[in-house]
């Protein structure tokens, strides 16, 4: 158990998985430590945080750094959480590079708890084999370093690429294993032709966990919405404008948010 120091959010924050106890001395992992040497230009004596992933973080000085690395003495642990209340999962349609890497970063840090890529009909980046598992690591390197500025304590899983019939078709079978068939949460796909905003749905304000399904640059083919349809997701708008996708997911997660979230 720990204190509250809200102070140390001031501090440089690093993501260090594996085992962290106070009083152990650790080394950093190597992009950490060049961050931390060449980057913020610490030195001996510096106080930071550090985080591994698993709630919590460290309040640590660093006791060595040079251009071979960075040692700190962790001194401190505080229970401090910054999670959302609402435990929301993105489905994103694969877009080009730089708005895929603005919406893993932009999510993150507006509290998403899980993203999960998806290849779809009208998708522009194609995406398989090893140069799909490398371009999901490159992801999951953003929402670290994500967590890192933004304060968040857990690290949200950026899942495996999949095509979106094969991802809706686990959604189907998990609705169907689930008690009677009723979904645990609710689940919205963004449609510009929507008839209903997040104003018609107050009910939601009592769902604690919520799907949010966004297309490609070109949007969902017909068959695709009328599958996301079939499997349970609602039509949603975001006003009478048509958004760009990374507009349209970054858009509604804030919206979300401060209807029944944390905002």
């Amino acid at each position: 158990m720990g204190a509250f120091a809200p102070e140390t959010m001031t501090l440089p924050r690093f993501y260090c998985p594996g085992e962290i106890t106070t009083g152990r001395i650790i080394e950093l992992p190597a992009n950490a430590a060049h961050h931390a040497a060449r980057v913020l230009r610490l030195e001996q004596g510096d106080q930071i945080t550090l985080f591994n992933g698993n709630g919590g973080e460290f309040s640590a000085i660093i006791a060595r750094i040079d251009k071979s690395g960075a040692i700190v003495a962790v001194e401190k642990r505080f229970d401090i959480e910054r999670e959302s209340p609402l435990n929301i999962t993105l489905v994103q349609a694969v877009c080009a590079s730089e708005k895929m890497d603005w919406i893993m970063q932009k999510a993150v840090e507006l509290g998403v708890s899980r993203i999960q890529p998806i290849a779809t009909r009208r998708s522009v980046v194609r995406l398989s084999g090893e140069r799909a598992d490398k371009r999901v690591r490159h992801w999951q390197q953003i929402a670290t370093s994500a967590c890192e500025q933004c304060g968040r304590n857990h690290l949200p899983q950026v899942l495996p690429l999949l095509s979106l019939s094969n991802w809706l078709g686990g959604q189907m079978t998990e609705r169907k294993n689930a008690c009677h068939g009723a979904p645990d949460n609710l689940c919205f796909m963004l449609a510009p032709t929507a008839e209903k905003g997040l104003h018609d749905f107050p009910e939601a304000a009592k769902i604690t966990a919520l799907t949010l399904l966004v297309g490609p640059e070109g949007g969902f083919a017909p068959e695709e919405e009328a599958a996301a349809r079939a499997t349970g997701f609602v039509p949603l708008r975001l006003g009478g404008r048509i958004l760009r996708t990374e507009t349209a997911a970054l858009a509604a997660v804030a919206a979300l948010q401060a209807l029944w979230g944390d905002y």
